[in-house]
């Protein structure tokens, strides 16, 4: 990779911002799965367990990222507010807005590599796909039927 050094510097900014916000998806969905009752808790909390295991995976790619650029991976973790709101319907608004979030972050990412790096550019538009996915699944899963 030939990035000038101020843009490695803003990449390395942004990758940490992502790995920030993925170690918050795996506080966040473990809270939830935590937090699920009902008749349909099983195959919800799966799900959710499943999203909190993707999230500490994607973490771990966009440490690598850091690493590879020269750079330290952040101890830190990403916004976490507790709302005491456990309603399906709530935890589904905050996945929504978390996931939200994260593919800002990650167009920031594909801004800042486009042109200048493939193997960024192209792990930025993978991600920017997975989380448009699980936005389009959230989305789902909070519209009712039609009647």
């Amino acid at each position: 990779m030939n990035l000038a050094a101020k843009d490695q510097k803003k990449i390395i900014e942004v990758l940490n911002t992502i790995l920030e916000c993925e170690l918050a998806g795996v506080v966040r969905y473990t809270h939830y799965a935590l937090m699920v009752f009902g008749h349909n808790r099983i195959p919800i909390v799966k799900w959710l367990r499943d999203q909190a295991s993707e999230s500490l995976q994607h973490a771990h790619i966009a440490g690598e990222h850091i690493t590879t650029l020269g750079g330290h991976p952040s101890l830190k973790i990403g916004s976490l507010i507790e709302t005491h709101k456990h309603s399906l319907n709530d935890i589904l608004k905050e996945s929504l807005h978390h996931e939200q979030s994260q593919i800002q972050n990650l167009y920031n990412l594909l801004k800042l590599t486009e042109g200048k790096s493939i193997f960024l550019e192209e792990y930025a538009r993978d991600m920017i796909s997975e989380e448009e996915i699980h936005v389009s699944e959230v989305n789902k899963m909070l519209r009712t039927q039609p009647k």
